[in-house]
């Protein structure tokens, strides 16, 4: 049972309304990550144009979700992992082992997303005061300036939906239920 709200789009406040058919009409279910920042409309906005606008960065569709699932489960957000962790197995057709070693921060075969999972990892412990030899190492594996920056960006992305779940103790969907990770929180 969450905390907060999980709004409709019947219920959703009228500042929130079109943002929630939309969110809706593209998953074919409404996300209750969704209906929950529809208590606050401009979170919501936040929410969607801070994705749109991380969707369209220099990074790759699956070294977005590299930041994206290593900045859920550090978080401790089974909501945001599984709804990742679909999206990268059925829309980008990650490999399996993939997804499944972000899940368990692991480190990974490639050592390219290995760096980033691991620049994620030092930008979060860190608080973005990360080490020369983090930004060496992921520099090293053929990373710049503007995508530690992209890292960061996708680090505070995750960390309003990451927050946002813990704080209303947002249940997964039933649509997403068979890609949670039994070791992080889930809130019925």
């Amino acid at each position: 049972m969450s905390r907060l709200t999980i709004h409709t789009i019947d219920t959703a406040p009228e500042a929130a309304r079109e943002r929630v058919e939309a969110a809706h009409k593209a998953n074919g279910f409404l996300p209750n990550l969704i209906g929950v920042l529809a208590n606050a409309p401009t979170a919501l906005e936040t929410y969607q144009v801070v994705s749109a606008i991380n969707g369209r960065n220099s990074l790759s569709p699956a070294e977005r979700e590299v930041v994206q699932i290593t900045a859920a489960t550090l978080n401790d957000c089974g909501f945001c992992v599984a709804g990742h962790t679909k999206l990268s197995l059925k829309k980008l057709q990650m490999p399996e082992a993939v997804v499944d070693a972000l899940r368990r921060l692991e480190a990974l075969e490639d050592p390219k997303l290995d760096a980033l999972a691991r620049f994620s990892v030092a930008v979060i412990e860190k608080k973005g005061q990360v080490s020369d030899d983090d930004l060496a190492a992921f520099r090293a594996a053929g990373y710049g300036d503007q995508q530690a920056l992209e890292v960061v960006l996708g680090v505070s992305l995750a960390t309003l939906c990451n927050y946002a779940n813990s704080l209303a103790q947002t249940p997964i969907n039933p649509e997403l239920q068979a890609y949670a990770n039994p070791e992080l929180s889930a809130f019925a």
